[in-house]
C-alpha cells in the first residue's frame, strides 16, 4: 500500500458496531433519569427554601451537607467510586441551594489562593466566591452584611497556627458555623518557567515556610517577600519577569505563568484547616467541635490544670490547645481550646460554667460540625 493510502486508512472512521450503539442509547436514557431526579430534587429544594424563609432559616447547614454525602458514601455499592460522590453532590448541593438564594462567601484573594479552593470546595460553584485583600477583610465582610460567609485559614499541619485568623477570632462578633481540611501542594511558578530566572520569590508567610527546605536547596540566598496571600504571589510574578511565586497550581491558569516545580512543600501531608465564619450559629449535629477562648488569672499558682480539670471530670474531650500573648499584657496569654461537643449540650455547659469560676473571662467562639470529608488536594483546584 502506498503512503498515500496508509495515510487515508488511519483517516476511515472506526466502526463502532451495534453493542455499544445500544449501550450508550441505554447510558442516555439513564442520563435522562439522573436529570428528571435532579428536577425533582430541586422542586424539593425550592419547597424547603419556603419554609426556611418563613422561619427565617439560615440557607446554607454545613452539618445537612456534610451528612448527605456521608450516607450515600455509606450505602454505595459501586462500582460508582466513594471519591467521587463528595465532588458530585457537591455542585448537586450548590445548584440547588442557589434556588433558595444565592450564598455569597467572602474570602482571602485574589482567584487561585488556598482559600478559594476551600472555598470551592465547600460551597461549589454556584455560590457567589468574593475576594478580599486580608483576612480582617473576611471578618469585615460578614460583621458588615456585605456577605453571608468568610473562609479563613486558621492552622497548617506544617506551620502551626495562622495567628492573624486566631486573633480576629477574639475580636470580632462573628461564629465559627463550619470547618474545612485542604490538602496544600505548593508550586513554583513564573513568567518564564525558568529557575535560572528567579531572583526573588514571593508568597504568603505561610506559603514560604511551607516550602523552607526545598527554597534553600534550590534557590539559596534568593531573596524571599512576604505578600498578603500566595494568588497575590502569582499576580505580583505575572508583572515582574525575576520574581517567582509559590502558589497553587490553578494561579498558574489564571495568570498566565508557567510552572517551575510542582509539590515542592516540605512535607507530604501538608494540610491547611480553614473556618467557615458569619452570623448564625449552626445548630447541634451529633458530631461538633466547640472554639472557646479563656484568660487566665496571672498570680493564680496552677491556673491551666485548674481550667482543664472541668472538662476531665464531665468527660469532655479537648482537641486542641493553642496559646497566644494577650495584646498590652506583657507575658500574659489567651489560651484557645477546641473540645469535643456543642455548646447545647448539658455536659459541655456544666464544663464551661465550672471553667468560667476559675479564669478571668472567656468567649465561645462558635460550635459547629466537624468535617467527615477525607481531605481533598488543593494543588490544582
Amino acid at each position: 500500500m502506498s503512503q498515500q493510502g496508509q495515510r487515508n486508512a488511519t483517516l476511515d472512521p472506526v466502526s463502532e458496531g451495534p453493542e455499544l450503539e445500544r449501550l450508550r442509547a441505554a447510558i442516555d436514557a439513564v442520563d435522562r433519569q439522573i436529570l428528571e431526579k435532579l428536577n425533582e430534587r430541586a422542586r424539593l429544594v425550592e419547597d424547603v427554601g419556603r419554609h426556611k424563609q418563613s422561619e427565617a432559616a439560615p440557607v446554607y447547614a454545613a452539618a445537612r451537607e456534610r451528612d448527605i454525602v456521608e450516607r450515600l458514601r455509606s450505602s454505595n455499592d459501586g462500582p460508582f467510586p466513594d471519591a467521587g460522590l463528595p465532588h458530585v453532590f457537591r455542585e448537586i448541593i450548590s445548584a440547588t441551594r442557589s434556588l433558595e438564594r444565592v450564598v455569597r462567601v467572602a474570602f482571602l484573594g485574589p482567584e487561585g489562593s488556598f482559600a478559594h479552593l476551600a472555598a470551592r470546595q465547600q460551597f461549589g460553584s454556584l455560590a457567589e466566591l468574593v475576594p478580599v485583600p486580608s483576612i480582617p477583610d473576611v471578618y469585615s465582610a460578614v460583621e458588615r452584611g456585605k456577605t453571608d460567609l468568610g473562609v479563613v485559614p486558621i492552622e497548617n499541619t506544617t506551620e502551626g497556627v495562622v495567628t492573624q485568623s486566631l486573633d480576629r477570632c477574639v475580636e470580632s462578633e462573628v461564629t465559627i458555623c463550619a470547618e474545612i481540611l485542604l490538602r496544600i501542594s505548593q508550586c513554583l511558578m513564573s513568567r518564564s518557567g525558568r529557575l535560572e530566572d528567579v531572583r526573588r520569590v514571593a508568597s504568603h508567610p505561610q506559603g514560604l515556610a511551607q516550602t523552607r527546605e526545598w527554597l534553600a536547596r534550590h534557590l539559596p540566598g534568593i531573596e524571599q517577600v512576604e505578600t498578603q496571600s500566595t494568588a497575590r504571589a502569582a499576580e505580583w510574578a505575572a508583572s515582574e519577569p525575576d520574581v517567582a511565586a509559590v502558589t497553587s497550581e490553578m494561579a498558574a491558569e489564571i495568570f498566565g505563568l508557567k510552572i517551575i516545580e510542582r509539590a515542592i512543600e516540605d512535607r507530604r501531608d501538608n494540610t491547611t484547616r480553614f473556618l467557615v465564619i458569619g452570623e448564625r450559629p449552626p445548630a447541634p449535629s451529633g458530631q461538633d467541635l466547640t472554639s472557646v477562648v479563656f484568660t487566665l488569672r496571672k498570680a493564680e499558682s496552677g491556673a491551666l490544670h485548674r481550667l482543664l480539670d472541668p472538662f476531665s471530670r464531665h468527660g469532655v474531650n479537648l482537641a486542641s490547645i493553642q496559646s497566644r500573648p494577650l495584646k498590652g499584657r506583657p507575658w500574659e496569654y489567651l489560651f484557645f481550646v477546641d473540645l469535643e461537643g456543642h455548646v447545647a449540650e448539658e455536659r459541655v455547659q456544666a464544663a464551661l460554667a465550672e471553667a468560667a469560676d476559675r479564669v478571668n473571662s472567656y468567649k465561645v467562639l462558635g460550635s459547629f460540625p466537624r468535617t467527615a470529608v477525607k481531605v481533598e488536594e488543593g494543588a490544582a483546584g
